[in-house]
């Protein structure tokens, strides 16, 4: 029971690093519109500046190196000291003022969050028992829902017909000495950015306070008698290896070019394609991200590692599916159709392909490249999406968000097969047991 609860808390601590990588995402997004007002920028800046973000390249370029770090130096190493650098990069676009400064504060917050994410996986999934790791890995996505809700919400309270945006207006007025309206409407997505430093302080303190991971502990023990081999070269020298980044590739790519492009263009295509103030896309993507995180509880935290993984991970993707099938038929300009599609979509991310994949990813991989197995499909992941993002951009331009949805519903359909196809038999079983069934005792 104190082991349960130690590794409880240890998560909980960990997770707010997920709570940030989730919250420069939506922060970005929740006030797109209004950058694009206050700089005049285009729709392609809008595509670079995803592109470059937590949400893409800048995130892929992260997650490589901190994969790597991770495994070489230790899991808490790298994720705790990684925050100095988040706060730097939201410091930066906290005080933008024209688009090359934007540009680089979104690139330095999105190496940060790719440099967090593999070693905060690995050390959840670690230092979890085997019959709690997907309660663990659940409470980790908990965070990744709840940081997007509580930024959506912000973003509505502060938004300029918001609940508080005359305060918010007045008080920009204030400090920033100016009467220009659009410097005033984006003042409180500003505010929004100086949140997520506060966090990433506080994350920083008590992070640096935890133990390291005990596995790595001892597999830098072992390293001192044999000499290891390239990491890498040992990781892609084995089929067992390439099939496992096969598979999870082939989910996550397919699922994060649907997400990835909800988590940073939604509230600009609700607000465009949609007819929608900046306020009510703000409150639709608070209320999204407010079921995903009570079913990251209830539908991920509290199942996976009692039921069926194949079933949960079938039925959480066909929720996915369902939803964008409804929100590109029906029509986004349909109030319904849109109700609909916040609470299907809401609930599937909840125990959808995100969650599952931090789970995975975790556990098939061998100790002396966990990380960096995680980091190079993180790479591959959201760099693919970076470019993506170009695409998704051209065909929303061009086409129209009919064709756009079209394409999000065949890339979700591919999500739902590959994963049902090819669920891994790992519910319940210590990391040192799937190991040795995938690689044998030596």
């Amino acid at each position: 029971m104190k082991s349960q609860k130690g590794s409880l808390k240890s998560t909980i601590t960990v997770s707010l690093t997920n709570y940030l990588d989730a919250g420069s995402i939506v922060a970005g997004a929740s006030g797109l519109t209004l950058w694009q007002n206050y700089l005049g920028l285009t729709e392609s800046n809008l595509g670079w500046l995803n592109a470059i973000s937590a949400n893409c390249f800048g995130a892929a370029l992260g997650a490589i190196i901190g994969g790597r770090l991770a495994d070489k130096y230790g899991r808490k190493t790298i994720y705790t000291y990684n925050m100095l650098l988040y706060m730097l990069g939201v410091g930066i676009i906290m005080f933008s003022s024209n688009f090359p400064m934007l540009l680089a504060g979104f690139l330095v917050t999105g190496i940060s969050v790719g440099v967090g994410v593999p070693p905060s996986w690995t050390y959840i999934s670690e230092t979890s028992e085997a019959n709690n790791r997907g309660r663990n890995i659940g409470i980790s996505q908990l965070a990744w829902s709840v940081g997007p809700a509580i930024i959506f919400l912000l973003g509505w309270l502060f938004a300029p017909t918001g609940p508080l945006g005359g305060e918010v207006r007045s008080l920009g007025a204030l400090i920033l000495q100016t009467s220009e309206a659009t410097a005033l409407d984006l003042f409180g997505n500003r505010l929004i950015f100086f949140t997520l430093f506060v966090v990433a302080f506080i994350a920083w303190l008590l992070q640096r306070r935890l133990d390291e991971s005990a596995e790595w502990i001892n597999l830098k023990t072992q390293r001192t008698v044999a000499k290891q081999e390239n990491p890498y070269k040992e990781l892609f020298a084995n089929i067992i290896n390439v099939k496992a980044i096969i598979f999870l590739v082939g989910i996550y790519l397919t699922w994060n070019f649907v997400a990835g492009a909800m988590g940073f263009f939604m509230p600009h295509v609700y607000e465009t394609a949609g007819g929608l103030s900046n306020e009510t896309a703000n409150f639709l993507h608070m209320a999204m991200w407010g079921l995903t995180a009570l079913f990251s509880y209830l539908g991920f935290s509290l199942l996976a590692d009692k039921v069926n993984q194949r079933l949960l991970y079938a039925f959480g993707t066909l929720l996915g599916v369902v939803a964008w099938i409804v929100l590109t038929f029906v029509g986004i300009t349909n109030s319904t159709a849109l109700w609909a599609f916040v609470i299907l979509w809401g609930v599937h991310a909840g125990f959808g392909v995100q969650a599952f994949y931090a789970l995975w990813a975790s556990e098939l991989f061998h100790a002396r490249y966990r990380a960096a197995a995680q980091g190079i499909m993180f790479f591959i992941v959201r760099g693919g999406a970076a470019i993506w993002s170009f695409v998704f951009t051209g065909v929303y331009a061009t086409a129209g968000f009919y064709t756009a949805g079209q394409m999000m519903v065949g890339l979700m359909v591919v999500a739902l097969i590959v994963g049902m196809i090819w669920t891994p038999d790992t519910r319940g079983k210590s990391l040192k047991q799937i190991s040795a069934e995938r690689y044998g005792n030596k």
